[in-house]
């Protein structure tokens, strides 16, 4: 048993942090205090601790101290001995990964803009950081939109002979062969990096003078250009800016319920919503939303450029001093306010509902699709939970009547009403390649032009052939931050035994059957199975019991009855010549010859 008594009296009564151990010599708890004997022997009062104090107290087997200069020194610590050692009794933010940013490169004739992640080494500016690669995704296709700056990787972009598919659908000015000039390309950069540091204003005021210079020189499509991007910002500012803020702000808000907590971070930069990140730390018994907000701050903002200022929906205890500490780091001003009015109450009400809604959907989701989605991310190496998943499979009876289906599976599992099937033509019959090629660039075609949301992640229904298909679809259409992994089936085609492949070839690989990433992949295959052949019965069952009469240009419905009632039905019309055909009232010579060629080949 410890002898909390006897440890007291030698306590130093400075400010420090201390770590709870158990028999074993395992981290318990790390805290930290501005007076430790005062706050460790609160732990062994007889009465008014909580379930999770008593539990803990009843495991100590020693308590090691740690004396620092400041309250503030030992705040810093607390997190970093967390972070290190994950001690089972502390709120703990497991989901440590960087954020990615928007890279401009600035040493290339034609700057390119692409999502980034990791150490800001290359020269070129950033901007962000965004929440997560959805958001990022969605503002360079914003951008693709307004300003056509390209986004194609530099070794795509030398050896290019003419332009992409990018140009054609008008969302790259094709610097590559030379169609705009380098004064045009590099005034649409500037504007692209205005309104990344939120000044769409100014943008709108440039391009309000180029629309009207151009009308003035009667150069109206040009000047239409122009009144549509105009249009599109504005319509961007009423969807995205933050009402009576400007600068850099990030809002807090927590939920708790069911030993399950939800923290919600919504990021403003330069006055503009990127959107919002949601974390699920790992949460003792007992814990509210102010012990939690108390350590994600310190865990999330160590190791992160934290903004001027922190709008929170609960005010942890010692908010001055995580004020302090956050300041110091950033060696700048930082303000953390919880108790706020107008714009910011709103925003902060609207972060608390998020969280309360993200709460809810983990708690009704159950165990299962969570812990499913938790062991993709670990076994593919992900940097965060996909927000989407579209998987895409072909099927057909022998290369008839060929149907592509994809399904879409999201956060809490299938997204039905985003699910797509694709009449395969023009390929040869049983390509299956083709056929996925196809199907991959009518559905990333329609998106690029904004008629949907790219996945984060992108199964297809095979192995390394069907796989480099989609790659050579997803370059041409410069398609570049989508993960992509082949499913085929293994020996016998039993369940279980599928190997997952990786572009670039290597090394496939094999899950154990009782992985639940496994059975995650293999529901949402089954699910595009399902829609595929159901979609290529329907197909194969209406040309089945179509006649080939119907697709004659010049045989209309009274003109084919006429023909069966006099030929003796649709088998004498096959077995017929083309003499006998042309004997028919109101079927000519030539009518009668495509009559025969359509039942016999030719």
């Amino acid at each position: 048993m410890f002898d909390a008594k006897a440890f007291l009296k030698t306590l130093s009564t400075r400010p420090g942090v201390y770590r709870m151990l158990d028999a074993e010599g395992t981290i318990l708890y790390v805290g930290k205090a501005g007076n430790l004997r005062k706050r460790v022997a609160s732990y062994f009062r007889s009465k008014g601790l909580s379930v999770k104090t008593r539990a803990l107290v009843e495991q100590i087997a020693d308590i090691n101290i740690t004396v620092t200069h400041t309250e503030g020194e030992a705040l810093l610590l607390e997190s970093n001995l967390i972070k290190q050692h994950a001690p089972r009794y502390n709120v703990l933010l497991r989901d440590d990964k960087s954020y990615p940013w928007i890279y401009l490169s600035d040493r290339q004739e034609f700057p390119r803009l692409a999502l980034h992640r990791g150490a800001r080494r290359a020269s070129g500016r950033y901007f962000g950081p965004y929440p997560n690669a959805g958001s990022v995704r969605e503002s360079l296709h914003l951008l693709q939109k307004l300003f056509r700056v390209r986004q194609c990787e530099d070794g795509f972009f030398r050896n290019r002979s003419r332009p992409c598919l990018q140009y054609q659908i008008k969302r790259c000015t094709a610097p590559c062969v030379g169609l705009v000039s380098k004064q045009d390309y590099a005034r649409d950069v500037q504007r692209t990096v205005l309104f990344l540091e939120g000044k769409s204003s100014q943008v709108i005021d440039d391009l309000v003078g180029c629309m009207e210079q151009a009308a003035g020189r009667q150069d109206y499509e040009q000047a239409a250009i122009y009144r549509d991007q105009i249009a599109s910002l504005h319509h961007i500012q009423e969807k995205q800016y933050v009402s009576g803020e400007h600068g850099d702000t990030d809002i807090l808000a927590c939920a708790t319920g069911n030993g399950v907590a939800c923290v919600q971070v919504f990021l403003v930069r330069g006055g503009r919503n990127l959107g919002n990140a949601v974390f699920f730390p790992r949460l003792p018994l007992d814990s509210g939303p102010k012990e939690v907000l108390a350590a994600f701050i310190p865990q999330y903002y160590l190791d992160r450029e934290i903004p001027a200022e922190i709008l929170l929906s609960h005010a942890p205890a010692d908010i001055a001093l995580l004020q302090e500490l956050l300041a110091r780091h950033a060696q700048r001003s930082i303000a953390l306010r919880a108790r706020v009015r107008g714009a910011r109450a709103r925003w902060v009400r609207m972060a608390s509902e998020n969280a309360l809604h993200a709460l809810n959907a983990r708690l009704n989701a159950g165990k299962g699709y969570a812990a499913r989605m938790q062991s993709l991310v670990e076994v593919l190496g992900l940097d965060e939970s996909p927000a989407r998943i579209e998987c895409f499979y072909i099927s057909h009876t022998g290369g008839e009547s060929t149907v592509a289906s994809c399904v879409v599976f999201g956060i809490e599992g299938p997204l039905k009403s985003d699910y797509r099937r694709f009449n395969i033509r023009d390929i040869q019959s049983g390509d299956d390649y083709a056929a996925m090629a196809q199907a991959l660039m009518r559905r990333y075609t329609r998106l690029r032009k904004g008629e949907g949301q790219l996945p984060d992640l992108l199964l297809i229904d095979g192995g390394k052939g069907q796989v480099a298909a989609a790659c050579r679809v997803l370059e041409e259409l410069q398609i570049s931050e989508v993960r992509v992994i082949g499913v085929a089936k293994g020996a016998g085609r039993k369940p279980g035994l599928e190997t997952l492949h990786h572009p670039g070839g290597g090394r496939p690989l094999v899950l154990p059957p009782d992985t639940p990433a496994l059975h995650l992949i293999q529901q949402i295959r089954d699910e595009a199975h399902r829609f595929a052949i159901t979609g290529h019965r329907q197909r194969r069952a209406r040309s089945r019991n179509s006649s080939p009469l119907e697709n004659i240009p010049g045989i209309g419905a009274k003109r084919r009855q006429l023909l069966l009632q006099q030929m003796g039905g649709l088998r004498e019309v096959a077995r017929a010549g083309v003499e006998d055909l042309a004997r028919v009232k109101g079927i000519n010579q030539t009518l009668a010859q495509q009559i025969y060629d359509a039942f016999h080949g030719n």
